[in-house]
């Protein structure tokens, strides 16, 4: 039902306009009373963001379910991604909200408080997650170092959202993404990932090693390790045995 009353304001909103259309037309176009319409939302406004209470559930699933080899980071950037899906499920609805949005400030207000909503989330996430080698400095500024952390996954997935959205929804939304958080863990990976691998010293280990046994190569590498460093060993190790 909440989704049937969103799908009947946005069609009211796009024909009408935001400040013309009222409750009880919202009601009656989903074929409901109005007190129906009040028992899953409070106003009008809040109908046109139906499902970022389940979306922010969902995210935090994901922290929590988290594997203990992730980079917490990484994680971050997979529970942000549920917002993304929800957008993706229904594109056209998605399209035209994100034009409502644009035009209506009380709507883009709204929007900004469901965005800080995550960023807190994840802002809790990383600051349980340092990694105390990688700290030389001060140790307050963890606080800082999660919270533009958190800030940046977001901004990252709201920028390629966005240009997803002025596309008419068009084009691998997914893997832009992963390309936007890929600079997001190159610029800010360091020094969050407590709990998650525990390095020796303060310099970097070696992303993969390898040694072998007979005609068997066997290759060590760290769970963080990019895949092309460790392709990289691989065959070189190879190289020096043939």
């Amino acid at each position: 039902m909440r989704r049937e009353l969103a799908a009947a304001a946005m069609e009211l909103f796009a024909t009408k306009g935001y400040e013309a259309t009222t409750v009880d037309e919202i009601a009656a176009a989903a074929g409901v009373a109005r007190r129906t319409f009040f028992r899953h939302f409070r106003s009008k406004e809040e109908a046109i963001f139906p499902d970022h209470d389940d979306t922010l559930i969902r995210a935090e699933a994901v922290l929590n379910a988290a594997p203990a080899h992730e980079h917490p980071l990484d994680t971050v950037c997979r529970g942000i991604k549920e917002v993304m899906r929800m957008y993706a499920a229904r594109p056209e609805i998605s399209v035209q909200r994100y034009k409502l949005t644009r035009e209506v400030p009380t709507l883009r207000e709204a929007e900004i408080a469901s965005v800080a909503r995550y960023e807190r989330l994840f802002t809790r996430y990383l600051l349980g997650h340092f990694d105390e080698h990688a700290h030389d400095d001060d140790a307050n500024d963890d606080p800082l170092l999660a919270e533009v952390a958190a800030s940046a996954v977001v901004t990252a997935h709201n920028h390629v959202l966005r240009r997803w959205l002025r596309a008419g929804a068009q084009g691998d939304v997914e893997s832009q993404l992963d390309h936007a958080f890929a600079i997001v863990r190159k610029t800010f990976g360091t020094g969050i990932g407590a709990g998650r691998y525990e390095p020796s010293s303060h310099t970097s280990p070696a992303p993969a090693s390898v040694s072998s046994q007979g005609e068997v190569l066997v290759t060590v590498a760290r769970t963080d390790a990019p895949l092309d460093e460790v392709m990289k060993t691989i065959e070189q190790a190879l190289r020096e045995r043939s």
